[in-house]
C-alpha cells in the first residue's frame, strides 16, 4: 500500500467515525487539542502529518494505529 493509499483509507476512517460521532471537525479538533485545519489534512489523506497529533485525533475518537509484519493479515478493520 502506498502512502498515499494509507493516507486517504485513514482520512476515510477517521471522517465516517467523526460522523458516526455526530462531531464536526470543530468539535473533533477542540476535544483533541489541534486545530480544525488538521483534522482537514487527516480526512483528506494529506501524507505529511505529525504523529502526535494524528494519534491525539485517533484516541479522541476510540480508533488506535496498528503496526504489524507485513504480510500479516489482521481480522480487525
Amino acid at each position: 500500500m502506498s502512502p498515499q493509499e494509507f493516507t486517504e483509507s485513514l482520512g476515510a476512517k477517521v471522517r465516517a467515525r467523526r460522523g458516526s460521532l455526530s462531531l464536526s471537525q470543530r468539535d473533533l479538533a477542540d476535544l483533541a487539542g489541534v486545530s480544525e485545519r488538521f483534522v482537514r489534512f487527516v480526512e483528506q489523506g494529506k501524507t505529511t502529518v505529525q504523529l502526535e497529533p494524528l494519534l491525539a485525533v485517533l484516541g479522541t475518537l476510540g480508533l488506535e494505529l496498528l503496526v504489524q509484519a507485513a504480510g500479516n493479515q489482521s481480522s480487525q478493520p
